[in-house]
């Protein structure tokens, strides 16, 4: 298994930021683990350019605060460029990200 190093982002939903100013708060954490599996894929759905998705899955030990909002996390870098966590799987003191395609602020 390879290394892994990256940034993961986690987004809250409808915070306040200022007295009645409300939007999302990110916040992001620096995550070290292993990467399971890399896998690319690209697909055609008939426009000029092809969508690149990337399959793959990083394990890492969760921290607390990981642990507790594994349901807010948004994104991960890898390679210099953001990927949407599709899912995670929780095996404590684990999680296992699934990534998909690339994540759009």
């Amino acid at each position: 298994m390879a290394k892994f190093y990256g940034i993961a982002g986690y987004i809250f939903e409808n915070v306040e930021i200022r007295p009645g100013v409300w939007g999302s708060d990110i916040a992001e954490k620096p995550i070290y683990g292993e990467l399971i599996r890399n896998v690319k894929n690209t697909e055609n759905p008939g426009q000029v350019n092809d969508n690149i998705t990337i399959s793959n899955q990083v394990s890492f030990i969760a921290d607390p605060y990981a642990m507790e909002n594994f349901h807010a996390l948004k994104y991960v870098t890898y390679m210099g460029s953001k990927w949407s966590v599709k899912s995670v799987d929780v095996q404590f003191p684990r999680l296992i990200l699934s990534l998909g395609g690339l994540y759009n602020d």
